[in-house]
């Protein structure tokens, strides 16, 4: 195959993530990978050959990473589009009447999920993990422009249920990603299935993880809201084991369970000590924030300062319309970057690129701007008054939905 050209996309700003911002800087990239990253007038001394595209007054950055969404869930838009005051279960309770009501796949359901993922990809998302429990997400993973991860979603906290399910996880076919609910509604067993099957294929393990405050005391005392709930949907069956000692909450209790390691990713993750960070940084277990839907549901802000201090960098998902009024990732650093003041701007970017990008186990590949990686890159407008690194990383982040990213094409 013959090599194309090389090509320099130039800016004002150029932001790798694994390194400092680059002022009046340059991406050479050829067949799709980037070649080199460094000062423009470098780049052209290196590449005399090469023709340059220059970007005025923007930033070229990676595209983004959301590390988790429920796209069948966007016809249920509904729910989050006003106020919610209740509590989580109630949340829950609303949920499963609405689709009940509506549907849960289907003609609406379909074309809701088509819709969102176009508008995620618009705004420069390239990498999409979808938890689902119906087909819309492995359906749309054959379309969607960039990298969607189909994860199909295993419930049954009822021991009746194990054999059920059990036999349906040895029929799925070796490249279907499979993960499971969350603590307070899979089976320790099933998850411990789920999580095997995942580390023998060598997929990714995405699960919900203390959400609401009512879940650590299930986890803790086997009683309380989220008990409540199941047994009022006919799932409780007293099988469920609380933690052996009565401390911590569910990334303890996902420990003991041994489901932690470098390819397990918490999602939510709020309530959690310091001991339990303790614990996700020695198995190099992945976090996946999700700013946008904490806030609406009230569930809480997760401990950000104490992650990074931990050396773990959280990424960052939306999660769904039905808990999340706007689903741009844009919004979710800007949320974060709100409700924790005392984070450097610089980390947020990292947590809707580079964080993400590791978290779903494709950082070989995208979430940075550096040699061997995809040409996978973002035009994002800087007003000239911008004149420092920290600046350009604050007006990324604290901007918002309003920015006007644009994808460049190879």
């Amino acid at each position: 195959m013959t090599a194309e050209p090389l090509r320099i996309h130039a800016a004002p700003w150029v932001v790798p993530v694994c390194g400092p911002i680059i002022a009046n800087g340059g991406v050479a990239f050829r067949n799709g990978m980037i070649v080199a990253v460094d000062l423009l007038p470098r780049l052209q001394q290196r590449y005399p050959l090469a023709s340059v595209v220059n970007h005025p007054a923007a930033a070229l950055t990676p595209a983004l990473v959301n590390s988790h969404v429920h796209l069948e869930l966007s016809h249920l838009a509904i729910l989050a589009a006003t106020p919610f005051a209740g509590s989580f279960t109630d949340w829950i309770t609303r949920l499963l009447q609405l689709r009940d009501t509506l549907g849960a796949a289907g003609g609406p359901a379909e074309q809701a999920a088509l819709r969102v993922a176009g508008q995620l990809y618009a705004s420069g998302v390239s990498v999409l993990a979808d938890i689902g429990n119906t087909l819309i997400g492995s359906n749309l993973a054959d379309t969607f422009p960039g990298t969607l991860f189909p994860f199909k979603e295993y419930l049954g906290l009822a021991e009746r249920t194990l054999a059920k399910n059990f036999t349906r996880l040895q029929s799925e076919p070796d490249h279907a990603l499979c993960s499971g609910h969350a603590p307070y509604s899979t089976h320790a067993r099933l998850l411990q299935q789920l999580k095997s099957r995942a580390a023998t294929l060598g997929h990714v393990f995405p699960i919900h993880t203390a959400e609401p405050v009512a879940e650590n005391e299930m986890i803790r005392h086997g009683r309380g809201e989220m008990v409540e709930f199941v047994k009022a949907r006919g799932f409780w069956d007293d099988s469920f084991q609380p933690l052996t000692n009565g401390s911590g909450g569910s990334i303890r209790y996902l420990h003991q369970l041994g489901l932690l390691d470098a390819r397990t990713l918490c999602i939510h993750a709020i309530h959690v000590d310091r001991e339990e960070i303790r614990i996700l940084a020695g198995q190099g277990a992945k976090v996946c924030l999700c700013p946008g839907s904490n806030q609406y549901l009230g569930t809480g802000k997760a401990p950000v300062a104490q992650y990074l201090e931990h050396g773990i960098l959280p990424a960052l998902g939306t999660d769904s319309l039905a808990s999340n009024p706007e689903l741009s990732i844009w919004r979710e650093m800007q949320l974060l970057a709100a409700a924790h003041i005392e984070v450097d701007p610089a980390l947020v970017f990292a947590m809707a690129t580079r964080g993400g990008a590791e978290a779903l186990g494709v950082g070989d590949r995208l979430g940075t701007l550096e040699p061997g990686k995809e040409a996978d890159l973002l035009r994002v407008p800087v007003p000239m008054h911008k004149t420092t690194p920290a600046q350009v990383y604050n007006h990324l982040v604290t901007t918002g939905s309003a920015l006007a990213a644009q994808r460049l094409q190879d």
